[in-house]
């Protein structure tokens, strides 16, 4: 495995965990709309981001361990497809979980390849 495959490998995962962390942070700023005074709409932004947390939590454990990765991500998507189901459309199913499958199966190869992907090259001279 040559090294640019390595990083591609390596690094995929947890960059896409970060961008989706983001996305999915998106969803609580409508908490700014509901009109409620200072205290209660940063209680209940708080409370919104609850599903980041969960997210930067798996990720921040997947970074070292990408089996964690791998069985946790698959277990937030199933947990919210079984959660969820009948609440949205089917879209919201795909935007949501496919990213949350992707990012299981992305670690799962990374947890497959780990010794692979974490060997430093030899510098011969």
């Amino acid at each position: 495995m040559n090294t640019t495959t390595k990083r591609i490998l390596f690094w995929t995962p947890r960059i896409l965990g970060i961008l989706f962390a983001a996305f999915i942070s998106l969803f609580a700023l409508d908490v700014f709309s509901e009109g409620l005074g200072f205290w209660r709409t940063l209680l209940a932004l708080l409370i919104h981001l609850i599903p980041v947390y969960v997210i930067v939590l798996v990720l921040a454990l997947a970074w070292r361990w990408e089996w964690i990765g791998a069985v946790f991500f698959l277990l937030i998507a199933l947990f919210h497809i079984i959660w969820g189901w009948g609440r949205f459309h089917w879209g919201a199913f795909l935007g949501i979980d496919g990213p949350l499958v992707l990012l299981s199966l992305l670690f799962l190869i990374n947890w497959i390849f780990r010794r692979q992907i974490r060997d430093k090259p030899v510098n011969h001279k």
